[in-house]
């Protein structure tokens, strides 16, 4: 006697409801029920009450075969997850919408009855992934669909959605824009056009020939894959061309958009070729699963935000490594150079601490002061920049993608940790000496001038201000680390405005516009226009992204103000000045408490303007190479290993015998360029 579980006799009841008899209805709701019975229930169970009752199974197969009927399937294979729109807004608002309010769909399509029988594609696929394939292929063979692949209709269809999205790839593959990103495939015939005409000749043989079958040798098959494998090659070297010519969103899109589409025309086209008879079944249960796969992911955010931005943030994070090239010294000289670029940033910062001490006397609306603070902050950094100084922060966000750009090429050529790890202290003392060299002397200059103003005035300017300025340097009493890490977070946001100036000048070819400009040349010269374009090349990214970070450092303060909110930023190279003030408006009396607490505070909130924009800014490197953590996890504990071992490397130039060979594993993989820092 066998004993059925619950969910197999509720099978067994909708089966005896709706197909004890043979139903004409085109509802879908006895297909819908008996998929959601069917989830709970012994498969095999199912199967074994199937065949012993071919009665249920006549009826159900009948049933199956007529709300199938006449029912087009191409829009699952055109439309399901393929990018829709060729900007990401609007294809992200799109989702959005479907996801909340679907839209309404033809009910005379294979997609709307996917729509209205599953409301969870992505579990109902993986059940079916789950089953038994003896078991599935069974069932198909019951309901006389394991040959449904090679029905003429069914060939027709599919050639219908591939010549859909070849007509469609080929307009996009011309656009003016889309064809400079491959300017390699200028001398030769397109591939897109060979690709369609290939697919309309293999339509209308199918039309003429309804019984013809492609096999893996035919002559037709092999140049489709050709001309396919040529189109995706095209995409290829227009990506990659992107680090050269730079890249827009909407072009970004539309390389996405026509890879989409090519490699669904190759997953279709690999469908009709049947080389022997279990390529049968196997073909038209693939299809099956290909059709559910694609509509479980239409509405897919997370996958469009993912594949829309990673090569966005590859480009920043490119820009910014090779400049991070700059901030890792190698030779003691270069040790000391950083340390000097350091002091003469720590020297602005020192002025900048007190000009904005002033501002705060000002009368003025809380608007008037977030301008006047934006602006010192801004033009301080600019001043920082052009100078060739350097500000100790800054650096994270910017070696933190030169790391990880020598990483993805260590993954690949497998080198010896050891020798990253070395590089990685390399990198370590270079931060370590600028922090150095930024707060030793912004402390004194800020002391210098706030004491010159008191001789000048006879006032001491500092007093109204001491007791904030120290309780700011207090975590147990003010928000210091939150503010750290705002302040890290613009810093990070600040190499992100960098990247995008850097990429859209390249995209957009200003400094070539500039060089060849008309007007300019002829007013100034050529070579003023030449000198004009390079100084634009190598200054305009980091000119913008200083001011952006001023604006967002002055700003905050006074915003948070506005919106009754406890904001502000803290900054290492600031906090050491604004110490430097505050003691001087205590004429120096305070206690061991304030005095330390203020000292240590000052290198906790160094700490975390490190920690938030470097890790920030390894997550967005890391997530634009595709690097997996856990296959750098060895790496970083090596990294450890080598600190234990050789911990006065990670503070000191001292040298060392894989000097050599860590300066060539970044020399191999980071292109040289003559850049501000």
């Amino acid at each position: 006697m066998i004993f059925l579980n619950t969910g197999t006799k509720t099978v067994q009841n909708v089966l005896k409801k709706y197909f004890s008899f043979k139903n004409e209805t085109l509802s879908l709701e006895p297909l819908a029920e008996f998929l959601e019975t069917v989830k709970k229930a012994n498969f095999a169970d199912v199967l074994r009450f199937l065949k012993d009752h071919p009665d249920y199974t006549e009826n159900f197969r009948y049933y199956i075969h007529n709300i199938f009927a006449g029912r087009p399937f191409n829009l699952s294979l055109t439309e399901a997850n393929i990018l829709s729109e060729n900007a990401f807004f609007p294809e992200f608002k799109k989702r959005i919408l479907n996801t909340l309010l679907p839209p309404v769909e033809n009910e005379k399509t294979v997609w709307y009855m996917i729509d209205n029988i599953s409301l969870r594609p992505k579990k109902d696929l993986k059940y079916l992934h789950n089953l038994p394939e003896n078991e599935l292929d069974e069932l198909l063979k019951m309901l006389e669909a394991s040959d449904f692949i090679i029905k003429p209709e069914v060939k027709k269809e599919m050639l219908f959605a591939v010549s859909i999205l070849s007509w469609r790839v080929t307009g996009m593959a011309m656009e003016v824009e889309v064809v400079r990103m491959a300017p390699e495939y200028r001398n030769f015939d397109n591939p897109f056009i060979a690709l369609q005409n290939e697919l309309e000749v293999l339509a209308e043989a199918l039309e003429n020939d309804p019984g013809l079958q492609l096999h893996s040798k035919d002559d037709r098959y092999k140049q489709i894959k050709i001309y396919i494998h040529q189109c995706l090659e095209f995409v290829n070297i227009a990506f990659k061309n992107s680090s050269k010519y730079g890249i827009s969103g909407k072009i970004n899109q539309s390389l996405l958009k026509i890879r989409q589409q090519i490699q669904r025309i190759y997953e279709i086209v690999k469908l009709l070729v049947i080389n022997n008879e279990e390529d049968v079944l196997i073909k038209s249960k693939q299809l099956i699963f290909n059709v559910l796969s694609y509509k479980s992911h239409k509405n897919n955010i997370s996958e469009l935000i993912n594949d829309s931005t990673r090569l966005i943030s590859h480009l920043i994070t490119n820009h910014t490594a090779e400049t991070g090239t700059h901030y890792i010294t190698s030779t003691r000289k270069e040790y000391m150079e950083m340390f000097y670029k350091a002091s003469g940033g720590g020297i602005i910062v020192g002025a900048l601490c007190i000009l904005k001490m002033l501002y705060g006397y000002i009368p003025g609306s809380d608007f008037s002061h977030a301008f006047l603070y934006s602006m010192n902050y801004a033009m301080g950094f600019i001043m920082i920049y052009l100078m060739g100084f350097t500000l100790a922060t800054k650096q994270p966000a910017m070696t933190a993608a030169t790391m990880t750009k020598v990483l993805a090429e260590e993954e690949n050529s497998k080198r010896n940790n050891t020798e990253f790890a070395h590089l990685v202290s390399k990198l370590f003392r270079s931060q370590f000496i600028a922090f150095v060299g930024n707060v030793l002397l912004s402390f004194p200059i800020a002391l210098a001038i706030i004491y010159g103003l008191d001789v000048f005035f006879s006032q001491n300017l500092a007093v109204e201000k001491s007791d904030k300025l120290l309780k700011d340097l207090d975590p147990f009493e003010s928000k210091a680390i939150l503010h750290a890490s705002i302040a890290g977070f613009y810093l990070f946001i600040s190499g992100i405005i960098s990247g995008n100036i850097g990429n859209n000048s390249v995209f957009y070819q200003i400094p070539e516009r500039i060089a060849k400009n008309l007007s300019i040349r002829k007013l100034f010269g050529a070579g003023f226009a030449k000198s004009l374009s390079g100084y634009y090349a190598r200054n305009w990214p980091g000119i913008v992204s200083n001011f952006w970070f001023g604006i967002f450092l002055g700003a905050t303060a006074p915003v948070g103000l506005f919106l009754g909110l406890d904001l502000d930023i803290r900054h290492i190279t600031f906090a050491a000045g604004n110490f430097a003030i505050g003691l001087y408006g205590k004429d120096f009396s305070v206690d061991s408490y304030t005095f330390w607490i203020s000292f240590v505070t000052v290198f906790l909130i160094g700490f975390f303007n490190f920690l938030v924009s470097f890790g920030l800014s390894m997550f967005l490197a890391f997530r634009s190479r595709k690097l997996n953590f856990g296959q750098v996890s060895e790496i970083y504990k090596e990294i450890f290993r080598y600190f234990f071992r050789n911990p006065l490397k990670f503070f000191l130039p001292i040298r060392s015998r894989l000097d050599k060979k860590a300066d060539n594993l970044m020399s191999n993989t980071l292109p040289t360029k003559s850049e501000g820092h």
